[in-house]
């Protein structure tokens, strides 16, 4: 991705969520919004997406008060509307409304002086799973330390 710059990252939610499709997602924020993620304070760790009356909403996004914000300043945490293509909208009301699927964000840039949100559609992961991806994830670590001690063994 060329010319983006990443101002957060939601690391729990691959961790907690069995990401299955992903959209890109404009915001509509605030002036002093948009000051305060371009000084990086932002955290999406507790934010999800709902589906409300046919338009998507980011719920629990935190975003600092600017510092220079005055009596102007925007609310931390309130509802902010994601702006995507219809057909978007109506796929993700579909897969929102069978049993176990959430939309969770994964990560907020800037693309083209715009801040995007990338969501992700997934399914929540059970404990067992999450120890799978670990295991996984540390035998994954263990075949690649040995081979490159065999590597510099040569």
């Amino acid at each position: 991705m060329s010319g983006v710059k990443i101002i957060s990252v939601n690391k729990k939610a691959r961790m907690e969520f069995a990401v299955e499709d992903t959209y890109e997602a404009g915001m509509v924020l605030t002036g002093t919004e948009v000051k305060s993620i371009r000084d990086g304070h932002v955290s999406l760790k507790e934010s999800f997406g709902d589906v409300r009356d046919g338009e998507v909403w980011l719920v629990d996004c935190h975003i600092n008060p600017y510092g220079h914000g005055n009596v102007h300043n925007h609310e931390t945490t309130r509802l902010r509307k994601l702006l995507l293509h219809k057909n978007e909208i109506r796929r993700l009301i579909g897969k929102i409304n069978e049993r176990g699927y959430a939309l969770v964000p994964l990560k907020m840039y800037f693309k083209a002086g715009k801040v995007k949100l990338e969501i992700g559609l997934g399914k929540g992961k059970k404990l067992h799973d999450r120890r799978e991806d670990l295991k996984k994830r540390d035998a994954n670590r263990e075949i690649e330390r040995a081979l490159r001690d065999r590597n510099k063994g040569r």
